[in-house]
């Protein structure tokens, strides 16, 4: 099957990384895949690219109900530009962005650059233990369902309740490199992913970005720094944890996309996302950000979702509510 976004043009549209522009040789398109394909089919695929991109899994209309919620929640901070409509998610413009910190790994401080900064943080984290977000959205029956099903594990399957329900404003930084086994340690590599854009995330809005073929390159990974961890002297207690001599203190591979792909020889994967579009990865699968260069200043909020057999070892560290210094 072709992308749907072939039509994009990425030679006059260059992508930015934190580390500076993806040149054309540095993407690729993403491949989208439909409900109605065999399950054998969606899980050979799985199997060999370390992602399924499916298409209309959520009804739009209630990704969309959850995202008036989620911005009307957070419009007292000032975050919304006066007289737009609130499911828009437009950004004021008249406001520095870096008065409204995201949240994820390591991204949060204690200090805040403006004192709204602290009540906007306040409410993104509670955010997620909100019922319209928290039951409604993050146990959807029709993701959870197919979840089931596609993984195998039926009745055993469980929904992680630590999530990152992400706001990403245009010209902040983009989501650095990882994989995230190296936050579920704990567990057995066996946990599905469910990135779901929470909106329409064009390619310029700062979308999840996949490195082709990287599944393979995660394990390769994983097996080094175990190998660096025994080196370092690190008991196997301590190597479990993300926050280790080997990565950065936010257990980040890196900041930098184009030049740890370039340094891999491969290319990142973009995407044009509609919402009800939901994205299941493996947990070695490398992935990043591009910057929110949204031409329309339109947030980009989207959340990563998590999802174990209960019958084997799985990381119940993951469930907690997401906060901020929770050591994940």
């Amino acid at each position: 099957m072709s992308p749907s976004s072939l039509s994009y043009d990425i030679t006059s549209k260059p992508l930015l990384a934190n580390d500076g522009l993806l040149e054309p040789s540095d993407i690729s398109l993403l491949v989208p895949s439909e409900l109605s394909t065999p399950i054998e089919d969606l899980r050979r695929r799985f199997s060999e690219d370390g992602y399924l991109w499916i298409k209309a899994l959520i009804p739009r209309d209630d990704v969309f109900r959850m995202r008036e919620k989620y911005f009307e929640f957070l419009s007292p901070t000032g975050l919304l530009k006066p007289g737009t409509p609130t499911v828009s998610g437009i950004f004021d413009d008249s406001k520095t962005p870096n008065m409204f910190p995201g949240i994820g790994a390591a991204t949060v401080k204690n200090s805040y650059p403006d004192p709204r900064g602290k009540e906007f943080v306040e409410r993104a984290l509670q955010a997620h233990t909100e019922n319209w977000y928290a039951e409604d959205f993050c146990k959807h029956p029709r993701l959870l369902e197919f979840v089931a099903r596609f993984s195998g594990w039926g009745g055993n399957t469980v929904v992680l309740k630590r999530t990152l329900l992400r706001n990403n404003i245009p010209g902040t930084k983009a989501i650095g490199v990882h994989y995230d086994q190296i936050f579920l340690r704990y567990g057995e590599p066996t946990s599905i992913t469910a990135w779901v854009p929470i909106g329409d995330i064009g390619i310029k809005g700062g979308g999840l970005m996949y490195l082709e073929k990287s599944h393979e390159l995660g394990r390769e990974l994983e097996d080094e720094f175990n190998r660096k961890a025994k080196e370092d002297g690190l008991s196997e207690e301590e190597a479990k944890y993300a926050f280790n001599q080997n990565m950065m203190d936010s257990g980040l591979l890196t900041d930098g996309a184009r030049e740890f792909a370039r340094a891999c020889g491969r290319r990142w994967m973009v995407a044009d996302y509609q919402a009800g579009d939901v994205v299941l990865h493996n947990p070695f699968m490398i992935h990043a950000s591009a910057v929110n260069e949204d031409p329309d200043n339109i947030i980009r909020l989207a959340t990563d979702l998590r999802y174990a057999d209960s019958s084997r070892p799985w990381d119940n560290r993951w469930m907690s509510h997401y906060t901020t210094g929770d050591g994940l």
